[in-house]
């Protein structure tokens, strides 16, 4: 299935039927009163979150979403059925955003939550309803409440516990390959990962998501590159795992730059738990290794103990990397529920 995480779409909700003028004619009865009865009101547009799907690839393919008009009422008392409503299925992390992709108008982040989008219009009132001591015979109906008409942006942002970020061929999609059941394609190459990929990480018999990101570059806050449209992705994470290729030649610029799109984006990424991820120290000499550790120790204020080896090739520090991001989860999962125990925990 292709990955697509966003997606532009029209909505109309239903009309409301038009009441009816009508009178009661039977054999006998000389002067039978009004009998108009109202108007259907129009099917309704709903979104629901469901927990099956992370894409919003069936939104390509269709982007116009109208309901049912109600029927117009009939004789005999009798009231228009309403139109046929419209629920539409999107993966939990949904946003959806006004026209102009700039507002959001609700973020759906559980299954099963179901929101109104637009509301159908109701059905108008036939002649039975103007009837009075004094107006025996109405001759007045109402026509039904126009549905309500709108473009929307459908934005999904994956629900992950940890997220991998780094310069592309960093060797991101090795250390998902390594540590989940995910089959990311891994290829010696920039930009190998187009999409975001997700993996469930299993350690001491606790598991945890983890996002692959696409590599991004210099200007990816600004749209340069593929980093723009799925930084929002790491906005959920409880924690980053910023990997950097050990066999760069100067690392703590790579991470300086990735730190500084972070920030340019905004979202409070910068706030978020970092574990800095030291890649490919295979291909290093164990003198290389300590320079650059204390290199990026020196840029981001961290003891360079804290820097994490890893060769996603060989799988020297995979299992060690995973519980330490665990632990990391498991702390903000904890204080969430500290501050907030009737509240789900929003990252």
């Amino acid at each position: 299935m292709k990955f697509l995480d966003q997606a532009k779409i029209y909505v109309r909700s239903g009309d409301g039927g038009s009441g009816c003028v009508s009178f009661r004619r039977e054999k006998f009865i000389e002067y039978g009163g009004p009998d108009g009865g109202n108007g259907g009101r129009g099917g309704d547009i709903w979104v629901e979150a469901v927990a099956n799907l992370n894409t919003l690839i069936d939104y390509r393919y269709q982007q116009h979403f109208k309901a049912q008009n109600g029927i117009p009422g009939m004789g005999r008392l009798r009231s228009g059925p309403g139109g046929r409503s419209i629920t539409m299925k999107v993966p939990v992390g949904t946003q959806i955003m006004d026209e102009f992709n700039e507002t959001v108008l609700h973020d759906l982040t559980e299954p099963g939550q179901k929101v109104l989008l637009a509301r159908g219009g109701d059905g108008g009132f036939g002649n039975d309803h103007f009837k009075s001591s004094t107006n025996r015979a109405p001759r007045q109906s109402t026509p039904g409440w126009p549905g309500v008409e709108m473009w929307v942006w459908l934005r999904l942002k994956l629900i992950a516990d940890a997220g991998l970020v780094g310069m592309p061929n960093a060797g991101k999609s090795t250390f998902l390959a390594a540590s989940s059941a995910a089959r990311p394609k891994i290829a010696d190459y920039p930009f190998t990962t187009l999409k975001p990929q997700l993996g469930v990480v299993g350690v001491d018999e606790k598991e945890f998501v983890l996002a692959d990101l696409p590599g991004l570059i210099e200007g990816a806050s600004e749209g340069v590159g593929l980093g723009h449209r799925f930084l929002g992705h790491v906005e959920r994470t409880r924690v980053i795992l910023h990997f950097i290729d050990g066999t760069a030649e100067d690392v703590a610029e790579n991470y300086a730059v990735i730190r500084q799109e972070l920030e340019d984006y905004g979202a409070d990424l910068t706030d978020k738990p970092e574990i800095i991820v030291l890649n490919k120290i295979d291909a290093l000499m164990d003198e290389d290794i300590d320079e650059k550790r204390e290199a990026l120790a020196e840029v981001s204020g961290q003891d360079a103990s804290e820097i994490h080896l890893l060769s996603g090739a060989t799988g020297q520090g995979v299992k060690d990397l995973c519980r330490r991001a665990l632990r990391v989860i498991e702390g903000a999962q904890e204080a969430a529920e500290a501050a907030d125990p009737a509240a789900p925990y929003q990252p």
